[in-house]
């Protein structure tokens, strides 16, 4: 079935004005609902999203791509499960030539039909919601409900996001002027202006192993939204997520009447480097990436060639100073240290407590008494595994475990690490989180990052000296995330000022349903490219803005 770009649009407009307006307006709202119940998706969505997952385990993945001389399969489930699926693999410049011929139509189509083809890819990814996050969970280790929502329905918001934004930033400029300036006694000097929007060129998807749609849409559909072909590499141990993603980009493209290799899928062979290698191909002229900071600093000091956007790594805070609800507090931190094993890039590392302890609704509590109490909150949602799996899910990767090994050597622990039996795939990799004790001069420890369930309690000689800790360690190493607990005004405002001086978004008091390591799209920016940790935001209009260009051409009247 082929449906004119322009219908498409239309059909999708009013989700667009939606989203234009809640860019604006910063509220509390969603396109896509982040309920996995079938009273919102119907009776047989989970088990037909299911068993499209398990059709491609063990099998070719239905994927026809240009310059496929073999097939990778690369992919190894935390939960233990075999995957197997095999993935048609080209080379670099297999893949670019195949984009780069595709660009032309494409950015010769115009911002609104380029829109509309991209609200229809939503769409039909958001009709393969459950088969999305089937591929989520069990690639990235999440536990079901949260492959749901990070990597369905919010991924979705966030790709939205960035069309909107895209959609803003192309034409915040009409497409034509006239232009008339008075010439004295003669006649006025007449023209007509036009403005064309003109991609970059090709532009690289970099995905990660722990939130392969989540940190991938974004950059994907900002780059497709401006005219730009996308050639998305996913990480080796999560390609199925990415792999479905672009199946259905590409069938869209092709029946909206474009060439389907303006999405192309670029799957590695072990140990090939194949980002890198696309990474500095001359005619990639945009690179999204999400990883490590070792190779996002590559990156950004290598791909010249490219305009790189990183989101990497950091040291996210907290700093407890006192508190009005002391179980409050601590069943918050609890469920931020558990919520997927830690493995998120915006869960708190550094606990930063005054050493003569902080002020509560409960009375004065010791630093023994709050590292404690965060330790229960902890050790309760873990104690059950049944339960405790459904929130810490599966270790995503061997790197996890082994700093969960080095960090026995360090400080003292306060909370242990456990294995724990999978009560439904016995072959998952399970382990609760640690706490462990460090005194505030070990900043050789804290002042690194150690991805994964690891947190540090910490010391301080008073709230001041916990800021100016944030202050050095967020200022030199970035973070994404910060949190502060206080009863005191000017204490609040102290730590909102030191955020500002570094860069990062700050989140205080958190007590109930909301979590400093969530972030919700349309209201919440994700990074904020003003520390070592992100050199870009998700999703603002610098996010977007500079993968195209406006080009005009003029003449008489």
């Amino acid at each position: 079935m082929t449906e004119t770009p322009q219908a498409l649009y239309d059909r999708h407009a009013d989700t667009l004005d939606r989203a234009l307006t809640a860019i604006t307006e910063r509220g509390c709202w969603s396109a896509y609902p982040e309920s996995p119940s079938p009273r919102v998706y119907g009776d047989t969505a989970a088990a037909d999203g299911k068993a499209a997952f398990e059709a491609y385990l063990d099998g070719d993945f239905p994927l026809d791509q240009p310059g496929a001389a073999d097939r990778v399969a690369t992919e190894s489930s935390p939960f233990g499960l075999a995957l197997n699926v095999r993935y048609p693999h080209a080379g670099a410049d297999e893949l670019v030539a195949a984009a780069s011929a595709a660009l032309p139509a494409w950015r010769d189509a115009g911002p609104r039909a380029r829109v509309g083809v991209c609200l229809e890819i939503l769409a039909r990814l958001h009709r393969h919601v459950f088969e999305l996050a089937n591929a989520v969970q069990f690639t990235s280790g999440q536990a079901f409900v949260m492959a749901f929502q990070a990597g369905g329905a919010h991924a979705l918001d966030r790709a939205l996001e960035a069309v909107a934004y895209a959609y803003a930033e192309m034409t915040r400029h009409p497409g034509t002027a006239d232009w008339v300036k008075s010439a004295g006694k003669g006649d006025p000097l007449r023209m007509t202006k036009t403005y064309h929007v003109v991609p970059r060129g090709v532009a690289l998807v970099i995905g990660c192993n722990t939130f392969p749609t989540w940190n991938s849409y974004p950059g994907l559909f900002a780059s497709l939204a401006t005219g730009n072909p996308v050639v998305v590499k996913p990480h080796p141990r999560a390609v199925l997520p990415l792999a479905i993603t672009v199946r259905y980009a590409r069938e869209v493209l092709a029946e909206a009447g474009f060439d389907p290799n303006l999405v192309l899928l670029a799957p590695e062979a072990p140990g090939e480097g194949l980002a890198s290698t696309l990474a500095l191909h001359p005619a990639v002229k945009i690179v999204d990436f999400t990883g490590s900071t070792e190779y996002g600093d590559w990156l950004e000091a290598n791909a010249r060639q490219a305009t790189v956007y990183t989101e990497k790594a950091g040291l996210n805070t907290v700093v407890i100073d006192s508190t009005d609800d002391f179980t409050g507090m601590c069943r918050n931190l609890g469920f931020t240290l558990t919520l997927y094993s830690g493995q998120m890039c915006t869960t708190s590392q550094n606990i930063l407590i005054p050493a003569d302890g902080i002020a509560t609704d409960q009375g004065r509590k010791s630093f023994d008494e709050v590292a404690a109490g965060i330790a229960a909150a902890v050790g309760k949602l873990t104690a059950d595994p049944a339960r405790g799996v459904e929130l810490t899910g599966a270790i995503v990767n061997d790197g996890v475990l082994a700093r969960l090994d080095e960090v026995t050597k360090v400080g003292t622990a306060v909370l242990e690490s456990r294995t724990v039996e999978h009560p439904s795939l016995p072959g998952a990799v399970v382990r609760t989180p640690t706490i462990v004790r460090l005194a505030a001069d070990d900043t050789d420890v804290y002042g690194r990052e150690w991805f994964g369930p690891i947190s540090f309690v910490i010391p301080t000689e008073s709230t001041a000296h916990s800021l100016e800790i944030l202050r050095a360690t967020v200022g030199t190493k970035g973070a994404l995330t910060a949190a502060v607990y206080s009863t005191d005004e000017s204490v609040l405002a102290a730590a909102e000022a030191a955020a500002v001086d570094v860069g990062v978004h700050l989140s205080c008091n958190l007590t109930g349903g909301v979590f400093v390591n969530q972030s919700a799209a349309f209201s919440d920016f994700h990074g904020s490219g003003a520390n070592p940790a992100a050199n870009a935001a998700l999703t603002d209009g610098g996010y977007v803005a500079n993968r195209f260009r406006i080009v005009q051409s003029r003449r008489h009247v």
